[in-house]
């Protein structure tokens, strides 16, 4: 399981220095081998290699002839890429998804579960602002009578 929150820099050349407790668990889990996509909140998901592929078997085994459907496996199947650690724990992010989730310098990794999402540093912040109200002091359903 990934999770907490690392503020990461890119350097020059577009590599992410996957911080140390997380490097072991994706060596295990999948030899290094990761997947990068775009997610349509505008930051990248990363997975390791084999929780990543149930998840394209899915999407691709759905009908390409609905649009949203279409749509989205254009955005997560299309624009994915196998990526792999170096001897350094560093991974070259592509140009192209660097540039739709807008990363730059400072970046922040988040780890969810079995993924990591990679934001630009100042739109986590706002979604960070944003997680703190609920839309019309609403909670949403399905966490009616949650607790921590």
């Amino acid at each position: 399981m990934f999770r907490g929150v690392a503020t990461l820099n890119l350097d020059s050349k577009g590599r992410l220095a996957v911080p140390s407790r997380y490097r072991d668990a994706l060596m295990v889990h999948g030899a290094g081998r990761v997947v990068v996509t775009a997610d349509p909140s505008q930051c990248l998901l990363l997975f390791p290699l084999p929780e990543w592929e149930p998840i394209e078997k899915k999407l691709n085994s759905l009908s390409s002839f609905n649009p949203q459907t279409r749509s989205l496996q254009r955005l997560l199947v299309g624009n994915a890429a196998d990526l792999e650690l170096d001897g350094a724990g560093r991974v070259l992010l592509p140009a192209m998804l660097r540039q739709f989730a807008a990363l730059e310098k400072n970046v922040v990794l988040v780890g969810q579960g079995v993924k990591f999402e990679l934001w630009n540093e100042e739109r986590w912040q706002a979604q960070m602002e944003q997680a703190l109200v609920f839309r019309d002091g609403a909670m949403p359903p399905e966490l009616e009578g949650f607790s921590l």
